[in-house]
Formats: structure tokens, C-alpha cells, sequence
């Protein structure tokens, strides 16, 4: 893969910046994410999680560890993201980091926070876009799939491509066992690319 230019956010100066976390479900990127920043050499902090789903099981994570959380589970996107605007501010947000997050955002509100909104995706972008990647590898044949971290844009899961960690897949491998391979990579790219991005000074 060629090296891309990153396009580096707002300078630290030595403080961490703070992070929301934006899941839908079981939330274990959003788990590996708040653990490596704990650590002192991370830059950011994760100070807010939003949730759309109020039955995620990701909530858990941040009930046990007094992590600021907010439930916004409106269906009509515009009120979820003018709710969610306003527990950005609130808490001064420099980074939003969708893990597992499964509403479309618009592009009004991805216009605000250009290139401060990371996604994580299940496959080897372009490849496999949106939902059943594991299952269209392996109808494919392919001999690796992967994840991939990326700036969220306007068009879906096209967004500049940061990082990417490759996993080979067998003979014997099934969508299931395959997204379990996966899962294990995307618990170390999505910090690994945070860190890249966002350094301390």
C-alpha cells in the first residue's frame, strides 16, 4: 500500500485532546480505544461516548469506567445529530471516532468536523464496501482481507485511507471466524492510527 500523506489535526502541545466515541453496538473497538487512552504517551482522551442504540452493549464499557455517555437513539438523523452537536461542544470534541456506528451521518455535519471524524471498517477498502464484507471475501475467494481506518466523508466508506492491517484468510475460514480474525487487528489498527495522526508534542 502507498504511504499517504496524513492530514494532521489540531497540535496537542503536550495536553490530550479530547474524543468521542459514536457506537451501535458491542463496542469493542470503542473498549480498545478507551484503554489505550489511559496510557500516558496517547494523545487523546475519550470523554464522551453516543450511542444511538440504547440497548448497545458498548454502554456497559463506559458505565464501568465513568465515561460520559449519552443515548440518542432518534431516527430522524437531523435530531440525533443536532443532540449530538450539542454534547460535542459541551464536552470540546477535537476527534469523533465511529466504531461500529451504524446511522449515516450527514454531510452538514461532517462538514464541521472535516478530517476529525476517523471511521474503522471490517475489509480492505476500496474492496467490499458496506455491510456482509466478511462473507463477500470468501464468496470471492480472496486470499486476504483485512480493516481499514479512513477520514469520514460525505460518500460512503470513500474517505482517505490512513491505515490498514492485512489478515490472510484460509481454506477453512467462515464469515464468522473470519470477522473474529478481523475484530483482533482493528482492536490494534484503531489506536495504532490515532496515535499516528494525533500525536502528543
Amino acid at each position: 500500500m502507498k504511504k499517504i500523506k496524513l492530514i494532521h489535526m489540531e497540535k496537542s502541545n503536550g495536553i490530550k485532546l479530547n474524543c468521542a466515541v459514536f457506537i451501535s453496538g458491542v463496542g469493542t473497538n470503542f473498549n480498545s480505544i478507551l484503554k489505550n487512552s489511559l496510557k500516558k504517551n496517547f494523545p487523546v482522551k475519550v470523554s464522551l461516548l453516543i450511542s444511538n442504540n440504547k440497548k448497545a452493549l458498548g454502554l456497559n464499557y463506559a458505565k464501568k469506567n465513568n465515561i460520559n455517555f449519552k443515548i440518542i437513539d432518534s431516527k430522524k438523523t437531523s435530531l440525533f445529530e443536532k443532540k449530538a452537536l450539542k454534547m460535542l461542544k459541551l464536552n470540546n470534541i477535537k476527534l469523533i471516532c465511529l466504531a461500529g456506528f451504524m446511522k449515516i451521518l450527514s454531510k452538514n455535519f461532517i462538514k464541521k468536523f472535516k478530517y476529525k471524524i476517523l471511521n474503522i471498517h471490517p475489509s480492505l477498502l476500496p474492496k467490499y464496501k458496506g455491510l456482509s464484507t466478511h462473507k463477500r471475501a470468501i464468496e470471492n475467494k480472496e486470499k486476504y482481507s483485512g480493516c481499514t481506518v479512513h477520514y469520514v466523508t460525505s460518500k460512503f466508506d470513500s474517505g482517505k485511507i490512513i491505515s490498514q492491517k492485512k489478515v490472510k484468510i484460509n481454506k477453512k475460514d467462515s464469515p464468522n471466524t473470519l470477522q473474529k480474525k478481523i475484530l483482533k487487528q482493528e482492536h490494534i489498527l484503531y489506536p495504532e492510527t490515532i496515535k499516528k495522526i494525533f500525536k502528543l508534542n
